[in-house]
């Protein structure tokens, strides 16, 4: 028997979990964090990252729905370094008698998050490079494979778990762009290798199922970084980035631009500093020559008063996209930071907003703050990487899939999926199958 369980991200965008069961033996596909109580829980001001105060606030997928295949797992397999996918791991993963499977750079990215939060950790975590594969053995052995992908973060993996009955593919996310800044283009060849060996059942990205496009490359993020930075009269003023710090492509896009303007380029925030120094770690990134690293607010602090005394000299990337309470861009228009904003300051939003209340508010508010100082606001330089419904029926026409499950999204998200994929010839309940959290389908 083939059993799959919806832990996480059923509904809602993240705290996405999925196990799993091959008779005898059972894997977890990511183990990620619900963001917004997070995010709010730093608003109130109120400390504690332990597992029962996140569990508290529902910000970790409810895997006690797992405790009766909880011994059968050998593995918790990890598609990239998101904090929606990875960022549960070393508050789940003591419950399991399992290794952790991930590339490289969320393999780094994972272990700064434990080191972090000096959080116990026992579990082996194999680091596993993307077009390859690998056996693990339970009550028989089973073989996974990662292969390449494109997404808004390096290394990405869709992760296929292969069974007696065919293939279980786990593509929770990613995009096709075809001229990626950094990193490989998706393997492609391999995807078809797979719809002809058959795939069982894929477990697929709903996030913009609804949104009538094709994903746009990052090279067209890159293009519309360049006509901001280097085309806007900005001699002036001080340039303030802020971006996923996960993003090293966009990174590397803000980077190259900051130099051709002859300016320092100063990188602030924590998540920043463990993202980028991660991804050095492994030699991914051609930038870190380029820029100053800071993390620590003693470092923050005396940059930023460096900076105030020669404004136009420098470019600040720096954590706070979400307007996130206790981010650097946060705490600099709050006057908690020693930088004063002046009018015509720049400040470019390199990010789309989560759509939750939250951060809506959040940003509504920040931008509200900025305008009253004189800031020249730049929102949207932005493209996902998430696919749109475009991209999600090429993926399935390309593989074909005998079952399709809709993950990653609330019911509107995964509904708009399931409609698409009745397009294609499937049918709602037959091969279609629609889940929530805690619910499981026979395949």
């Amino acid at each position: 028997m083939i059993k799959l369980y919806a832990v996480g991200g059923y509904n809602e965008v993240g705290k996405n979990m999925t196990a799993v069961e091959v008779g005898d033996d059972a894997f977890i596909f990511d183990s990620g964090l619900y963001l917004p109580p997070i995010v709010e829980l730093e608003d109130q001001k109120e400390g504690g990252y332990n597992e029962k105060r996140l569990r508290d606030i529902d910000a970790l997928p409810n895997d006690i729905v797992l405790k009766n295949i909880q011994h059968k797992v050998r593995a918790m397999l990890i598609g990239h370094a998101h904090l929606d996918h990875v960022g549960a791991v070393p508050y789940t993963a003591h419950r399991y008698n399992a290794e952790i499977a991930a590339t490289p750079f969320t393999a780094e990215v994972l272990g700064s998050l434990i080191k972090d939060q000096a959080i116990p950790f026992r579990n082996k975590i194999r680091m596993v490079s993307p077009n390859s594969s690998f056996t693990i053995k339970g009550k028989r052995e089973h073989k996974i494979e990662f292969i390449n992908i494109t997404h808004s973060t390096l290394q990405t993996a869709l992760m296929v778990l292969h069974t007696p009955k065919g293939a279980v593919l786990y593509a929770n996310d990613f995009k096709f762009d075809n001229s990626p800044i950094l990193g490989k283009k998706p393997n492609y060849e391999r995807l078809k290798e797979l719809a002809k060996e058959g795939i069982l059942a894929l477990v697929v990205d709903s996030v913009y199922a609804d949104l009538e496009h094709k994903t746009p490359s990052e090279k067209i993020a890159r293009g519309l970084l360049e006509d901001v930075l280097l085309t806007t009269s900005n001699e002036d003023a001080c340039i303030i980035v802020t971006t996923f710090s996960s993003h090293m492509a966009r990174l590397k896009s803000i980077v190259d631009c900051g130099k051709q303007l002859g300016r320092k380029i100063l990188f602030l925030g924590r998540s920043l500093h463990r993202y980028v120094s991660a991804a050095s770690r492994l030699k991914l990134i051609p930038f870190m020559k380029d820029i100053k690293l800071l993390s620590y607010r003693n470092q923050v602090e005396r940059a930023l008063k460096q900076v105030s005394k020669a404004r136009t000299e420098y470019m600040l990337v720096c954590t706070g996209h979400q307007a996130e309470p206790g981010s650097i861009l946060d705490k600099m228009v709050h006057g908690v930071l020693p930088f004063k904003f002046l009018s015509r300051d720049h400040v470019i939003f390199s990010s789309s907003i989560i759509p939750n209340p939250i951060n809506q508010a959040n940003r509504k508010q920040l931008e509200k703050r900025l305008k009253e100082k004189g800031v020249r606001i730049f929102t949207d330089v932005h493209v996902s990487g998430h696919c749109g419904r475009e991209d999600l029926r090429d993926m399935i026409e390309m593989l074909n899939p005998q079952n399709l499950i809709p993950a990653h999204g609330d019911i509107s998200k995964l509904s708009a999926l399931a409609e698409l994929a009745t397009e294609l010839g499937y049918k709602l309940g037959r091969d279609i199958h629609l889940l929530q959290n805690g619910q499981t389908v026979n395949l």
